[in-house]
């Protein structure tokens, strides 16, 4: 077996301990004679993972019993949606804050969302720069960025921003805002499980699994009770949040192995130590990176501000795109995939996920270093 070293930026690296539970657990889970993506969802089996992959996410985050946690479909993108579609009355708006592409994305859906039912969003704070082609994001939202509603129905914010590698709360100097009573609510799909986290700071957490904890096709919810409650009634069953809620995710037919996957990533997180060690792992990684950056900055350039740059996705540039296409080459021959920045951004993009081994980013800070003196 030659695995890579996976940069990819989602679907993404998962843990090789997971993989290899997965393997050997495929043709006969848990002595059933059948794979679990066999088994019903109804049955005894299937429901055991089900039951433990909540149990460990309430565990590792320590979600209050106020909180629902849910598995739904669909991605974060359908949630851009489906969200405002729950948690904006008629007549009512909510406030976005928009910090890089994925936040547009959410502000757009959300603009339709809410015009079918008589409600609206509206812009609360932006840090773009420049339009079209041009415009550039280089950090996290501050409070003087930001107008808020005191009314709002609740304010949306973009954790992490994957193709522009900016990102909340990974220094003091930026932190998530403070909504007061407004329930803050956050796509966390890029850096979810990172490291500890507030729970009770937030009305809403959602995160496609595909980044940081586990396949694509599955989404964590994590919403205050007391929202799912209050919900819109007047929007098809299928998309109210009380529908999963109230069925424990199993409403329908949910996307078993995919939850099985994010289990078994969940309890190889908690083997190593849980969310603080996974924090100290996390920002070592960065650190390195970042420090060969700086230490090589006449060769490449990190176009984000330091107090809001990502610890999961760090991205950079080189002198030319000519040299941005040899390095992507150059560091594939070596068994490095995955670094080549969104095609809307260009550049160089280091996925350094949960799943990524240290010792990944130790060879490629070894490849950046010898990259950087051949020029």
């Amino acid at each position: 077996m030659n695995r890579v070293k996976n940069f990819n930026a989602g679907p993404a690296a998962l843990p090789l301990p997971a993989l290899e539970r997965a393997r050997d657990e495929f043709l006969d889970f848990a002595k059933s004679g059948m794979c679990v993506m066999e088994h019903s969802h109804r049955g005894k089996e299937y429901e055991a993972v089900h039951d433990e992959a909540i149990a460990l996410l309430r565990e590792l985050l320590g979600v209050p019993d106020t909180y629902d946690v849910l598995f739904v479909q669909g991605g974060a993108s359908q949630l851009f949606a489906q969200l405002p579609m729950n948690l904006v009355e008629k007549g009512r708006s909510a406030d976005y804050v928009v910090t890089g592409a994925w936040g547009e994305k959410a502000l757009s859906e959300a603009k339709a969302a809410t015009a079918m039912l008589g409600a609206s969003v509206r812009v609360a704070g932006t840090t773009g720069t420049g339009e079209g082609k041009e415009k550039s994001y280089v950090r996290a939202a501050t409070a003087k960025d930001l107008q808020l509603a005191p009314d709002a129905a609740y304010v949306h914010v973009t954790s992490n921003e994957t193709i522009h590698g900016v990102e909340y709360d990974v220094t003091p100097a930026r932190p998530f805002p403070d909504t007061g009573k407004v329930p803050l609510v956050a796509d966390m799909s890029s850096d979810f499980l990172w490291k500890p986290l507030d729970v009770s700071r937030f009305g809403v957490i959602y995160a496609g699994a595909q980044k940081n904890i586990g396949p694509s096709g599955v989404v964590v919810l994590i919403v205050r009770k007391d929202l799912v409650a209050a919900g819109r009634k007047d929007i098809p069953k299928i998309f109210q949040l009380r529908t999963p809620a109230e069925n424990k995710s199993l409403y329908n037919t949910p996307p078993t192995f995919g939850i099985y996957m994010v289990r078994n990533v969940l309890a190889w997180l908690k083997g190593l130590g849980g969310l603080p060690a996974m924090e100290k792992r996390n920002r070592d990684k960065a650190a390195k990176l970042y420090g060969v950056i700086d230490a090589n900055a006449s060769f490449y350039r990190c176009p984000v501000e330091k107090e809001s740059r990502s610890v999961m996705n760090v991205v950079f540039r080189l002198p030319s795109e000519a040299d941005e296409e040899r390095f992507v080459k150059e560091a594939k021959a070596q068994g490095m995939v995955g670094l080549k920045g969104h095609r809307s951004v260009g550049g160089i993009r280091v996925s350094a996920y949960n799943a990524v081994e240290p010792a990944w980013i130790d060879a490629l800070c070894e490849f950046m270093q010898a990259f950087a003196k051949r020029g």
